[in-house]
C-alpha cells in the first residue's frame, strides 16, 4: 500500500533520478503554463489572466478527488503521508507577506526557480532576493520564536474543520474550485478583453464544461465508496504491520513498561480500555481510562497521532483482548510507537500482587475467565501500581506483609520487594519522517 518508504535509496544514484525526474516534470509543467513569466502571474492580481488560478487549483481538485479515491480503494494510507501542521496566525501573517511579494516580484519560489533554470535576469534577481531573505530569517526568528510557533493546530484537514466526511468535503471543494473557474473566465472577459458586462457570455467554455463534469462524476463516485473503517484499514496494511502482531512482538512484558517509566528520555502513555468500576478497582500508576470507541474520534485521535518520536503509548485490558482490537484500529488510523502490555491486568498482578487482603485470585469456571477480586476500589494507591518507585505517600497499607528484600530483588515499598524480571525488549521507538515539498 502507498506512500512506498523510498528511504532505502538516501544517498543513491537511484535516489537523484527519482526526485530529480520529479523536480523536473514539476518545473516543466510549471514552465508550460506560462508561470516562468512575470506578467502572466501579475495578470492573475488585475484579473485579466487567471492561468494561475486555474492551473494550481486544478491541481488541487485532481489531487484531492485521487487521494481520496486511492484511500477508498485502499491504494493508499494517508494517515502515512506528511501533512504540514497548522500554525495558525504565522501561517496567516506568512501568507500576507508572501502574496505581497508576490503582486511586488511577480514571481513565487518555485517560479522563480522555472525563471532562472530558463536565464531570465528577473527571476535570477528575485532567486538572490529569496536567498537573502532565507539568511535574514534564520537570523532573526530567534527574536520572535515565541510567536513563529504559536496557534500550533498540528494536522489540521479540511474534513476536521467542516465535521464532514472526506467525500463529501472533496465534492464541495470540487464544486467551489468550478465556480472559481467560471467566475475567472467572467473576469478575464471584463478585464482582459475589456468587454462590457452586459456583453459577457455567462456560459463556461467547453474545456471547463468538460473538466467540471469529469471532476463531479469521480468526485461522486469517491463519496458513494466512502473511506474503509480502521478495521479494513488494518486488514489492507502491508505484512510489515501485521507481523509484529502475529509474531508478538507489540506484546511488552510488564518489567519493561515499568523500566520505560523510569526512563527520563521517554515518554510513556498507559491507555487503559476497561469499564469504570474495574479501573476504580485497581489500575497503574499514570494510566488513563478511555473509552476504546472514544479513541478513534477526531480530537483523541489526533492526539495520538500529534505525540512525539520519543513517546510510546501502551494499551491494556483485563486480559489482551480488547487491547488487541483496539491496536489494530489505532494501527489502521496510521498511530505509531503502539504497544500492548502483555497479559493485560491479570498478568501485571501475577508479577507485582496486591496485598492478599486487598486483592484475592479468583479461579477460572463456567462464568468467565479467571482474575482479581478486590476488596475495595484502591485506584493507584498500592505499591502494584508503581513498581518504580521506590516509596511514595499514597500508598495504603491496608495488612501487613512480611516480604524481605533479598538479593535478586530490586525497589520496595515498606517491605515489598519486587524480583528483576528478565524480559526480551519489544518497544522500538521510531519517527514519522518529514518528506515535504515547496510552493509551486
Amino acid at each position: 500500500m502507498a506512500p512506498y518508504d523510498l528511504s532505502n535509496l538516501s544517498g543513491t544514484i537511484a535516489n537523484a533520478l527519482v526526485f530529480g525526474t520529479v523536480g523536473f516534470g514539476f518545473g516543466f509543467a510549471l514552465e508550460l503554463g506560462g508561470f516562468g513569466d512575470t506578467r502572466k502571474l501579475a495578470a492573475q492580481f488585475y484579473l485579466k489572466d487567471m492561468t494561475v488560478l486555474k492551473v494550481m487549483f486544478t491541481a488541487i481538485v485532481v489531487a484531492a478527488v485521487l487521494l481520496a479515491g486511492a484511500t477508498g480503494l485502499g491504494l493508499l494510507d494517508m494517515s502515512r503521508v506528511w501533512v504540514n501542521p497548522t500554525y495558525l496566525w504565522p501561517g496567516i501573517v506568512g501568507g500576507l507577506i508572501m502574496g505581497v511579494g508576490f503582486v511586488l516580484g511577480g514571481f513565487c519560489p518555485g517560479t522563480t526557480l522555472v525563471a532562472t533554470a530558463t536565464l531570465k535576469i528577473d527571476g535570477m534577481i528575485f532567486l538572490l532576493g529569496t536567498l537573502i531573505g532565507v539568511w535574514l530569517f534564520g537570523e532573526t526568528v530567534g527574536s520572535y520564536e515565541a510567536f513563529f510557533i504559536s496557534s500550533n493546530m498540528g494536522r489540521f484537514t479540511l474534513p476536521e474543520w467542516m465535521g464532514l466526511p472526506v467525500g463529501v468535503t472533496v465534492l464541495l471543494v470540487v464544486v467551489m474550485a468550478l465556480l472559481l473557474f467560471w467566475g475567472g473566465e467572467l473576469a478575464e472577459q471584463v478585464f482582459g478583453r475589456g468587454r462590457a458586462w452586459a456583453e459577457v457570455s455567462l456560459r463556461p467554455s467547453r474545456p471547463l464544461m468538460l473538466l467540471g463534469s469529469g471532476l463531479l462524476l469521480a468526485s461522486v463516485v469517491v463519496m458513494a465508496r466512502g473511506q474503509p473503517t480502521p478495521a479494513q484499514k488494518f486488514d489492507l496494511l502491508g505484512a510489515e504491520v501485521r507481523r509484529p502482531l502475529e509474531e508478538r512482538g507489540v506484546f511488552v512484558h510488564p518489567a519493561e513498561v515499568v523500566a520505560l517509566k523510569n526512563d527520563i528520555n521517554v515518554q510513556v502513555t498507559i491507555l487503559d480500555l476497561r469499564d469504570e468500576h474495574d479501573f476504580n478497582l485497581f489500575h497503574l500508576g499514570g494510566a488513563r481510562r478511555v473509552d476504546p470507541a472514544a479513541l478513534l474520534q477526531a480530537g483523541q485521535l489526533k492526539d495520538l497521532l500529534a505525540l512525539p518520536g520519543s513517546a510510546v503509548t501502551f494499551l491494556v485490558g483485563t486480559g489482551e483482548a480488547q487491547a488487541v482490537a483496539t491496536w489494530k484500529e489505532l494501527k489502521g488510523q496510521g498511530v505509531g510507537n503502539l504497544y500492548v502490555i502483555e497479559g493485560g491486568i491479570d498478568n501485571w498482578l501475577e508479577l507485582y500482587p496486591a496485598p492478599s487482603c486487598v486483592a484475592e485470585r479468583v479461579a477460572s469456571n463456567d462464568a468467565g475467565p479467571a482474575g482479581w477480586r478486590f476488596a475495595y476500589a484502591t485506584g493507584d494507591n498500592l505499591p502494584s501500581a508503581w513498581p518504580e518507585l521506590q516509596s511514595s505517600r499514597s500508598f495504603r497499607s491496608p495488612c501487613q506483609v512480611a516480604v524481605s528484600t533479598a538479593e535478586g530483588h530490586e525497589g520496595g515499598h515498606g517491605g515489598v520487594a519486587w524480583p528483576a524480571y528478565q524480559y526480551t525488549r519489544k518497544v522500538k521507538l521510531k519517527t514519522k519522517a518529514a518528506v515535504k515539498g515547496g510552493c509551486g
